[in-house]
């Protein structure tokens, strides 16, 4: 059976998430294809997972056989992270922009996976594996735009998620998110209305895709 590991990070629920409403569109559509699928869902905004401390740090570069307590619980936490990303036939991620670049919970998470000489390194375990990011924004960041050198997320997500796990990173990237609550960004809306529906329409097109290519 195929297994999808979907993280969201947005601290907005539901509908008032633009990076939910299409991680969710992925995911229905992902089901829809496989019924008798699994899906790993973690909610780091939810629950958060712990952020990188020193015995996690050194746990991971030590023989376990000589682990102190502190080291053995700190690396058992980063263990069901990283088995969970292993596992995965098919990895989606929800990424809003906050201040430039991703929620704290979702660096939290890549700092707890990364592991080098395991999921980083000459041979990555979990190499290959097709993600998904849905990097909303509240602007746009699109290249020859005045914010262009403040995108911050695509550009650090290429380098952990591709350059480090070496996974096979697809973006889909509604943006704009803000104009239909700034007054000074209604002339926007309508690229708003375009951006949203274009990142619907990925969404499932994607999902039915990678469906295709895991039964091939």
């Amino acid at each position: 059976m195929a297994t999808l590991l979907h993280i969201d990070s947005s601290v907005f629920p539901g509908g008032a998430s633009a990076s939910r409403a299409v991680t969710e569109t992925f995911r229905k559509t992902w089901e829809e294809q496989h019924p008798e699928g699994t899906v790993i869902y973690r909610d780091l905004s939810a629950n958060p997972v712990p952020h990188i401390t020193a015995d996690a740090h050194t746990a991971g570069f030590a023989d376990p056989d000589a682990h102190t307590p502190g080291q053995a619980a700190a690396f058992a936490d980063r263990l069901e992270l990283i088995e969970e990303l292993e596992r995965a036939d098919t990895v989606l991620i929800g990424a809003p922009m906050y201040n430039y670049t991703i929620p704290s919970t979702l660096k939290a998470w890549l700092d707890n996976v990364i592991l080098f000489g395991r999921t980083s390194g000459e041979n990555p375990s979990a190499k290959g594996t097709p993600v998904t990011v849905v990097a909303s924004r509240g602007g746009s960041y699109a290249p020859g735009t005045p914010k262009e050198p403040y995108e911050y997320v695509q550009n650090y997500l290429t380098a952990t998620l591709n350059g480090m796990l070496a996974l096979d990173l697809d973006f889909i990237v509604p943006e704009l998110t803000m104009a239909p609550h700034v007054p000074a960004m209604a002339e926007l809306v309508p690229l708003f209305e375009t951006s949203r529906d274009r990142a619907f329409q990925d969404a499932a097109t994607k999902a039915k895709a990678l469906a295709e290519r895991l039964a091939a």
